[in-house]
């Protein structure tokens, strides 16, 4: 990994914390998360590479997420000023303002470690959009979590096998996936 690595910081904000909204069993994986999340930007901070946040700004009427509600506001975990903020109101951070893919390619960054909230919607769309734009793109899944959700069957499916299942479809595809600690010192 080099000096230019990115670290793209998705959708950590407040909202989240309402698991009943994302969840029917309110239930979520991970709650080691935001640690990691916040182990990453210091790093990146300490090596001077870029880092972005990326801010999910609803605009569904009841969403948590909407600019005007507080869980639109990150978590205290996600600190100090990004080298960009993207504003997106779909599931990839690549369409949102201002331009994420025009903003890279201009500094010449090819490649990005890629964290946050929720592992198989922003997070996962995220990284294979990244994949299909060419970037190198470093998945570090226990720097994201996600919900128990409920398939077409009405069996509800764990944050876990949810987890599972998004890393299996990204590693060696879209993606490398990784651990914070692959990423941290050295």
């Amino acid at each position: 990994m080099d000096r230019s690595t990115a670290l793209i910081v998705v959708d950590v904000q407040q909202g989240f914390d309402e698991a009943r909204y994302w969840s029917p069993t309110a239930r979520r994986n991970n709650p080691g998360c935001e640690a990691n999340v916040a182990a990453l930007i210091e790093e990146w901070r300490a090596r001077g590479r870029p880092v972005v946040y990326v801010r999910h700004d609803s605009d569904e009427d009841v969403s948590p997420l909407r600019p005007d509600q507080p869980g639109n506001a990150f978590k205290p975990e996600v600190t100090g000023e990004p080298d960009l903020l993207v504003s997106k109101q779909v599931n990839s951070s690549f369409y949102g303002e201002p331009d994420l893919d025009a903003w890279l390619r201009e500094r010449g960054i090819s490649s990005f470690a890629l964290c946050g909230l929720t592992t198989n919607h922003c997070v996962e769309t995220t990284a294979r959009m990244g994949g299909n734009l060419g970037y190198d793109v470093l998945f570090v899944l226990d720097a994201t979590a996600t919900f128990d959700r409920e398939g077409p069957d009405g069996e509800v499916v764990t944050a876990e096998e949810i987890t599972r299942a998004t890393a299996a479809s990204l590693h060696g595809e879209f993606a490398t996936v990784v651990k914070t600690a692959d990423l941290i010192g050295g």
